[in-house]
């Protein structure tokens, strides 16, 4: 088994793999330094278990072997054997029959490994229609699965429901615009299988993070019709779904995995890369073992050449080719391991992802951490990479829930500093370098509980999922509010609709960069599952059919992205220095419920958890914007007393209250020094005049 080296990405051996079609013939090139033959296998267009042609590849230096024929043409269904040594670390078997890593089409035979890579000619009318390029401090990310979203939405044609042209709807654009989000997240959409074991209790993969192929869009999100017509019509119905969605303003960024793959462990399916060069496309120990970083059974060795080539040309090839507009890359941490197999924050990769040419236009987004030894990373990311914040989901879960039960018991265990640094862009995990807007602020996400469900559950509900409710997150933060799940009692449920609303409104007030769940706007639940990956039904797919206070919280989010967007302030691009000019940052002043200046023993007094925020933005032109914002963490009301110092302030004019069911349109004017009662665990927003 060969040493592992730290990769240099780029050089003409690892350049062009895949199939290129030219001069009315295919070039294919497939990179194995450890295989001894490689052969190419054509099958039927309609029988994909009749092969109809047979091919070698030659080996060319660097490890790679081509060939050019003329048996590649558009639609050619074809596979790879590759036969090689045998011994640790090797499982080459050349019976097998294996995908194209580069493959840029699939279509699926009878069996669960069946698979057959398509020659895809690329071409797409784009119309013009060019990327929104959204800046970082005006995005407002949305988080969703591409078939949970419209698989029950009435407005959607049902041919549609579940499929990329139905999030392309105009009901889902006009819902999505109204909403105020810029940029819809995808969960995987890398073509993806479900896990064998899943299939055998019944349930199936259904968040997608189990990768079949890195260069090709998951056939069952295409509507009937696309499927039927084959691998190019889907690829054609994603780039139309992109292609509208540019049209709208919304951008598109996509979840991507390409820390393991669907092969799985050792034993597990052999469908591409452990067939094609195991030894250097998996970490392993030198006894062929498996280094399982991912939790998954496998985990990609981007400290080699060609692996990290593949996570690299893939990346491009979503960029340009389908015009993605940023990616999320899961469990980030395992990509930045070096050939120790330890982190490593200036990994070539990590480096040549955010410097490449073809993606200097894309969002870069890591989560921070991965399941091995110094996984956990969050704030130690490259320059120009931005971060899911679980730091910032932690604090925010405390401080409304977790800290409040605790409180009923005894006392609130902590003051309001660690949540006020959160709210003010996390300057304690990011460098200054790279600002607030290193920061992806969440609260829920896909994985754990719903924005409903972290104020309704203590406990995690994950019966459904087969594991005898082993499986998922043990510490939630959250707080039922006095009844686990469902109840009639309205004092408990206006508390939690209050609760939610504080939450939604931390998200939105904070600086850094906002992430809401799919659903969490109108508070959707999957009653007390917060593992749901194997729930392919009712349970994970959004419901559209809404009660009144469901549409008086979506209410509040569309309000809260609007006065993100109207108030700078709230969206700082860096952080400030006390007495410089710092341009796109937000000068902060910090004033007690008295309207004096906080002390520093107040941070962290148990006893003190109410604080009065002052942003004023440093915009490079024109005028400065100002917003206060009032911030009570205790369940008993308050009297606060706005403060009388601010220099030019002559007025607050009221933009946003937690406390109210319905937003107001009212705006009351109060003057400095006014006194206003504040209601138990609320916030209230005024922009300063």
């Amino acid at each position: 088994m060969p040493a592992p080296t730290t990769p240099s990405l780029e050089g003409p051996a690892l350049d062009d793999l895949g199939v290129r079609l030219h001069d009315g013939v295919g070039t294919l090139r497939v990179w194995s330094q450890n295989a001894s033959s490689v052969e190419l296998v054509v099958f039927d267009a309609d029988d994909l278990d009749w092969e109809t042609a047979q091919a070698p590849l030659e080996r060319r230096p660097g490890g790679v072997w081509e060939i050019t024929t003329d048996l590649l043409q558009p639609g050619t269904r074809y596979s790879l054997r590759v036969d090689g040594p045998h011994g640790p670390g090797h499982t080459f078997n050349p019976e097998t029959l294996l995908l194209d890593p580069y493959g840029r089409g699939l279509a699926q035979g009878d069996g669960y490994e069946e698979w057959r890579s398509v020659v895809i000619e690329d071409g797409f009318d784009w119309g013009g229609v060019a990327k929104p390029q959204t800046p970082l401090d005006r995005t407002v990310i949305y988080e969703g699965h591409i078939k949970g979203l419209t698989k029950r939405h009435p407005d959607v044609t049902p041919a549609l429901h579940g499929t990329y042209a139905g999030l392309a709807h105009p009901a889902m654009i006009a819902y999505l615009k109204n909403l105020g989000v810029t940029a819809v997240e995808l969960l995987p959409v890398h073509a993806f299988v479900p896990e064998p074991r899943l299939l055998e209790r019944g349930l199936t993969n259904y968040w997608g993070y189990n990768t079949l192929s890195f260069f090709t869009p998951h056939t069952a999100y295409a509507t009937e019709a696309a499927r039927n017509a084959g691998p190019e019509a889907v690829l054609a119905e994603f780039k139309g779904m992109v292609r509208l969605l540019h049209e709208a303003g919304l951008e598109v960024i996509l979840d991507v995995v390409y820390n393991h793959t669907s092969e799985e462990g050792l034993g597990g399916p052999r469908s591409s890369l452990r067939g094609i060069d195991n030894a250097s496309y998996y970490r392993q120990h030198a006894d062929g073992t498996y280094i399982d970083t991912t939790g998954v059974g496998n985990t990609v060795n981007t400290a080699t050449d060609a692996a990290a080539r593949l996570v690299l040309d893939s990346l491009r090839y979503w960029a340009t080719e389908m015009q993605i507009d940023g990616f999320r890359f899961d469990l980030a941490t395992a990509l930045g391991r070096d050939a120790n197999h330890e982190y490593d924050r200036e990994h070539p990769l990590l480096a040549a992802i955010r410097e490449d040419p073809a993606l200097q236009d894309v969002k870069i987004i890591a989560e921070p951490w991965d399941v091995g030894l110094g996984g956990w990373q969050t704030g130690n990311f490259p320059d120009g990479w931005s971060e899911w914040n679980d730091r910032y989901r932690d604090r925010a879960r405390n401080f409304w829930l977790s800290d409040i039960d605790y409180a009923r018991r005894a006392s609130a265990p902590v003051g309001i500093g660690g949540f006020a640094n959160r709210l003010a862009g996390s300057a304690n995990t990011y460098s200054e370098e790279r600002g607030p807007l290193a920061s992806v602020n969440f609260v829920t996400a896909h994985d754990g509980f719903t924005l409903h469900d972290v104020v309704a559950y203590d406990g995690k509900h994950n019966e459904a999922n087969g594991e005898g409710n082993r499986d998922g997150a043990d510490m939630n933060r959250s707080f039922n509010h006095g009844v686990e799940g469902p109840t009639d009692d309205p004092a408990i449920l206006a508390l939690r609709r209050k609760a939610m609303r504080n939450l939604m409104g931390t998200l939105l007030l904070s600086a850094g960069i906002p992430m809401i769940t799919a659903g969490d706007e109108f508070g959707r639940t999957q009653g007390g599952n917060n593992n749901a990956y194997c729930q392919d039904s009712q349970l994970s797919w959004l419901s559209w059919e809404h009660e009144p206070w469901q549409r008086d919280l979506t209410a509040h989010a569309a309000l809260l992205t609007r006065l993100r967007a109207e108030n700078p302030a709230l969206r700082p691009s860096r952080y400030a220095r006390l007495g410089e000019h710092i341009p796109e940052s937000s000068v902060m002043d910090w004033f007690d419920q008295d309207g004096d200046t906080m002390e520093v023993e107040q941070w962290n007094d148990p006893r003190n958890r109410t604080l009065q925020y002052v942003a004023a933005s440093v915009p490079e032109n024109g005028a400065s914007n100002r917003i206060l914002l009032i911030v009570h963490g205790i369940e008993a009301p308050i009297d606060v007393r706005l403060p009388d110092s601010i220099e030019g302030a002559t007025s607050f004019v009221e933009l946003w209250s937690s406390s109210d069911e319905v937003p107001s349109a009212e705006q009351r004017r109060h003057s400095p020094g006014d006194v206003l009662p504040i209601p138990g665990t609320s916030m209230r927003l005024f922009r300063v005049d």
